[in-house]
């Protein structure tokens, strides 16, 4: 995995220590960063949710678990329309909800993503004096027959911004609603104002 300049050194000590996929010849591997304005806690109980993806990943239209919700727990997932496929199988492999880390692994489905894994880690930092959220996605993937690695690589990153953007947008939403319910001031008689 590539781990250049464009990340700073924090960014870089968690790739170090939280991502390490071992890429085979025909795959290709890379990791995204986003900076959420919200806090930790907040982005975090978005992104272990194995059960409910569609919370925050637009191309997701349901989610149908088997199993308890723990490690090997699996799920299938419509894709809306608009992406080259309509279901996926998916495993989960890594589930830390101290250290906020989540691992995924495509398992099946109708699409071209073989031998798929991804780690998502969740890191508390501040941005402009307020808590926030550093989030990082890394994956692994076979590339498939008539693409190359660079290719590849461009589509999945594309899929996983969208995914980080849309993580942010929800987030910072309701993290801008429970600060308003939070310090909504009280007028005379002990009412909330509306």
């Amino acid at each position: 995995m590539n781990v250049g300049d464009s990340y700073g050194a924090m960014e870089v000590q968690y790739i170090r220590r939280h991502h390490k996929h071992q890429p085979r010849e025909n795959q290709c591997t890379s990791a995204l960063v986003k900076h959420i304005r919200a806090p930790v806690q907040l982005v975090w109980s978005l992104v272990r949710r194995f059960d409910q993806p569609q919370k925050y990943k637009p191309f997701v239209s349901r989610c149908i678990v088997k199993g308890d919700l723990g490690i090997g727990s699996v799920r299938e997932v419509n894709v809306r329309s608009g992406l080259p496929a309509t279901t996926s199988t998916e495993r989960l492999e890594l589930l830390d909800d101290e250290e906020h880390i989540l691992g995924i692994r495509i398992v099946g489905g109708d699409h071209r993503l073989r031998n798929y894994s991804s780690i998502v880690t969740v890191h508390p930092e501040v941005i402009d004096g307020r808590p926030g959220t550093l989030v990082i996605e890394s994956f692994v993937v076979d590339v498939p027959d008539g693409n190359t690695k660079d290719e590849t690589c461009f589509f999945v990153e594309a899929l996983i911004r969208c995914n980080l953007k849309s993580l942010a947008d929800v987030s910072e939403r309701m993290a801008i609603q429970d600060r308003n319910e939070t310090y909504q001031p009280i007028k005379e008689g002990g009412h909330r104002s509306s």
